[in-house]
């Protein structure tokens, strides 16, 4: 069993909901990227996700492209981040997934890309702009190192398309809850609770929704529907303001003596 689906597993047995903090690589420099990553960790994280930063996100909205930009000027590279992520695994317990675009793990070499995250101790990837039509350029290379390939559906996805994305994945369905970027929204409408509960009764893996989930209201409006959350602007913010106060008052709706999300 995948880590990914071990850690769900464990959700399930608890009745709790996942949360999946989002970081960009290098954004306050890469050598504080394990202590970010511990850090989310200790405040209740499921798992977490590593954003690379790329010159053209098409999937990011204004909070993360600015965060990547901060990541690129400080140097930061792919092949760096699998270096940090190399190390983090040391002392890291749950699973990490990278979130990168298709163009810098093309460069990396495909073969190479798997093995050197799978080596760093990284269990899945998201790759946005890689729809199931062109999975065979890298599906079965993720598989035969161990990397778990996560797969996304959007609002605008047909019922056929949901069951044939959700049937080729075992860590979990990222389920996209806005039509556009990531970034944070005032609220959700009734179209995104009857998505999230079409898409749950299809999926035969643990749904999670993502995008413009920036606060607790928010988190148990959408949790009822799904079986967690992706929250990316709202840490990233949090952390670029070194709001670590902020960091563990907004997670700890997660932690044990707290009331489980349901």
């Amino acid at each position: 069993m995948n880590r990914i689906e071990q850690r769900f597993k464990e959700l399930k047995d608890q009745d709790r909901k996942a949360f999946i903090p989002y970081i960009m690589g290098g954004d306050g420099g890469l050598n504080n990227l394990t202590e970010r990553l511990l850090t989310l960790e200790k405040f209740g994280a499921t798992l977490i996700e590593v954003g690379v930063p790329f010159s053209d996100p098409v999937a990011d909205g204004p909070t993360i492209q600015q965060a990547g930009i901060r990541a690129l000027q400080n140097g930061t590279t792919l092949r760096g981040i699998i270096a940090e992520l190399t190390k983090a695994r040391e002392v890291v317990s749950i699973p990490i997934v990278l979130m990168t675009y298709l163009n810098p793990v093309y460069s990396y070499g495909i073969s190479a890309f798997a093995q050197d995250i799978a080596n760093a101790g990284v269990a899945g990837c998201i790759i946005p702009d890689l729809p199931i039509e062109e999975e065979e350029l890298l599906a079965a290379i993720l598989e035969d190192a161990g990397i778990e390939l996560i797969r996304l559906v959007t609002l605008t996805s047909p019922k056929d398309r949901i069951k044939e994305i959700s049937n080729r994945g075992k860590g979990f369905l990222y389920t996209v809850t806005v039509k556009g970027i990531t970034g944070t929204r005032n609220e959700f409408d009734q179209e995104v609770v009857d998505f999230l509960k079409r898409v749950k009764d299809i999926s035969p893996i643990p749904v999670v929704a993502g995008f413009g989930i920036s606060n607790v209201k928010q988190i148990n409006e959408l949790t009822p529907h799904c079986d967690g959350v992706i929250v990316g602007s709202k840490i990233v913010d949090l952390f670029h303001n070194n709001d670590l106060a902020g960091l563990e008052s907004f997670m700890s709706v997660l932690k044990p003596e707290k009331t489980p999300l349901k």
